[in-house]
């Protein structure tokens, strides 16, 4: 081959990773262009951006600190925490700036995935179609359009740059390729413990397409080598699944103590099983026909013995098949293993929350079946008279139906009430989105739709704590305290031990004239959870109207310290200081309250008496 033709091929092959790269990016911000006008949702946003006082303080080393040592939401993603932060310094609460970041994460993603699988196989267009089915699928909308997600595109770019590291490392065995490719690992770990069965991934790797293990290969000195070249393999393996059992135990360990971790009693282990078997086969089913998504599928308690032992069935003869292509196809099992493996952690043996199975726990594992198509299709259509004309069509066809089925499923995710009034309208039993959809419309104003949905939501599971909640605080609104007090009380009987149940509870008594009643709900708020800035607020509120006036300041402050742009504790603590004679103090804490919350009309009014005060 002449210099010339040399070159020729390298700028088509260059060309070509353009155009690829060109179509990705395009086709990706085509379906996922309209979630910067889209609104945080109440569905854990509140938890991790829009209510969460240690983020919207910004890049601090109080809020590093934070990242590193907080256990909030049920998880350890420091990683995770920081990225939300990042995103306050750069775009304040603006979600769609937020939602704009985890776009580029799954861009970045998308390309990331395209070039591994380009590199380790050579295959142009079937590494362009995993790509393209990864970032174009209806399946990954939750990840990409839910703020709160941010921890799964986050840690699947960890995940990707781990295997390219790692890919890179095998093409030239080296410490330093060995250790950043650790290095990624552990970040990845750090955004969220999805990682814990990256090593899997690796060994399915070795396997195909990177012919580690050479089994059934000549081999120069014989069984003595290749068994030492398998066991140099999954030597090499070790420190990550030392890693990945340590990050098992910590996450396991956190989510039990937040009570994310559903009991035996609640979730019987023949119930776990029979739902992992049938949540598999619906994944599989909602990889081809994407019909019926919904932000939570509510877990049914009891499932069908005849459903489950189809869906056993059905997945014991898949595997069998991919036994017997094993030699000729060894795609087949590496995507088959990696989809079934990767969704081990999330399938539902360990019940995490109340949901039977989630769109967003098949961002990574429907690489797997990815690759069975891509590599299969091609195979099944190789005797075809034009099969390259009917492969490009195939592929049009389904890359656009998927891109128009992403762009609909995006638009629910507009606000909490589309969202969630597309669950009720797919799912059945769905207590969670009554409860949400309920709090959303009460936001806009809406009680009497509001408290329907509530009560909608406890015909469906009376002892659900949040629909409690949520009631109560609408009956608080419309002037029912000793309905809302009754509310309040039976979430605390759900649940004793919740900081906000006790702080609402204490609202609602403080209004009905109880207050000493009120302190004693607002102190054991704190004891619970110690930085809940609304309940310091409220507790120095009730200590003031009993003239203890040192005490609601040093509440007041330590709600400030806290969370230093709490507009409403500024106003407050300002009152608190023109009690106790100290003007100058009192002026700055109500210019900061004006400065945080312009045009406040009673801000305006308590800086003007101070002002008067002085004498100005």
């Amino acid at each position: 081959m002449t210099i010339k033709n040399i070159h020729k091929r390298t700028f088509f092959y260059i060309r070509s990773d353009v155009l690829v790269w060109l179509f990705l990016i395009i086709a990706t911000l085509t379906v996922y262009w309209q979630v910067l006008s889209h609104e945080f949702v109440n569905y854990d946003d509140p938890s991790y951006v829009s209510k969460n006082p240690h983020v919207q303080t910004g890049l601090t080393l109080e809020g590093i600190a934070w990242s590193f040592t907080s256990t909030r939401a049920g998880n350890w993603h420091p990683l995770t925490w920081l990225s939300h932060i990042l995103d306050i310094e750069f775009y304040g609460l603006n979600p769609g700036g937020h939602h704009f970041t985890n776009v580029l994460f799954h861009i970045a993603n998308t390309l990331l995935l395209f070039l591994i699988f380009r590199r380790m196989t050579g295959d142009l267009w079937r590494s362009a179609f995993v790509a393209a089915l990864f970032a174009l699928h209806p399946l990954h909308v939750e990840s990409v359009a839910w703020v709160a997600e941010r921890k799964d595109v986050l840690s699947t770019f960890f995940w990707m740059l781990t295997m390219w590291s790692y890919v890179r490392y095998v093409e030239r065995p080296g410490g330093i390729r060995y250790l950043v490719a650790l290095l990624f690992f552990v970040l990845g770990l750090m955004a969220k413990p999805m990682l814990v069965t990256l090593p899997f991934v690796l060994l399915l790797l070795d396997y195909w397409p990177l012919c580690r293990f050479q089994f059934g290969q000549s081999v120069n000195g014989g069984s003595k080598q290749k068994r030492a070249l398998a066991l140099r393999v999954v030597w090499e393996k070790v420190p990550f699944f030392a890693l990945a059992a340590a990050s098992s135990v910590v996450t396991f360990l956190v989510q039990q103590s937040g009570g994310a971790v559903g009991s035996f009693a609640a979730y019987p282990l023949d119930v776990r099983i029979a739902n992992a078997l049938i949540s598999y086969v619906s994944y599989i089913g909602k990889l081809i026909w994407p019909y019926n998504l919904a932000v939570l599928y509510p877990h049914p308690r009891m499932v069908s013995g005849w459903m489950a032992a189809g869906a056993c069935f059905l997945l014991i003869s898949i595997s069998l098949l991919v036994i017997r292509a094993l030699k000729r196809n060894p795609w087949v099992a590496v995507g088959w293993v990696w989809f079934i493996g990767t969704l081990v952690p999330v399938i539902g043996l360990v019940q995490i929350g109340s949901q039977a199975m989630a769109d967003r726990y098949t961002y990574v594992p429907l690489i797997g079946m990815s690759i069975i198509i891509a590599w299969g299709v091609p195979e099944l259509v190789s005797r075809c008279a034009h099969r390259k004309a009917v492969l490009a069509a195939i592929t049009a066809i389904f890359l656009s139906a998927l891109m128009v089925a992403t762009w609909c499923q995006v638009r629910y995710w507009a606000n909490s009430i589309t969202l969630f009034r597309r669950a009720l309208e797919v799912t059945s039993n769905n207590y969670v989105a009554h409860s949400n959809l309920g709090i959303a419309l009460f936001f806009r104003g809406k009680l009497d739709e509001a408290t329907v949905h509530f009560h909608k939501a406890l015909q469906i599971n009376p002892s659900f704590f949040n629909a409690h909640t949520n009631l109560g605080i609408v009956l608080a609104n419309r002037g029912k305290m000793a309905e809302a007090v009754s509310q309040f009380s039976k979430a605390l009987q759900i649940n004793p031990n919740s900081d906000e149940a006790h702080n609402n509870l204490g609202v609602a008594l403080e209004r009905r004239g109880k207050s000493a009643e009120a302190i004693k709900h607002y102190y054991e708020a704190l004891r619970i959870n110690p930085d809940f800035d609304e309940a310091h607020n409220n507790l120095g509120v009730a200590l003031a109207s009993q003239g203890k006036l040192d005490k609601a300041i040093s509440h007041y402050s330590e709600a400030l310290r806290i969370n230093p742009r709490f507009a409403k504790v500024h106003n407050n603590l300002g009152i608190a200081l023109i009690r106790k004679g100290k003007l100058e103090e009192a002026v700055a804490h109500f210019r900061e309250a004006l400065r945080i919350k312009p045009g406040h009309v009673d801000f305006h009014k308590n800086l003007k008496k101070a002002l008067v005060l002085q004498g100005k």
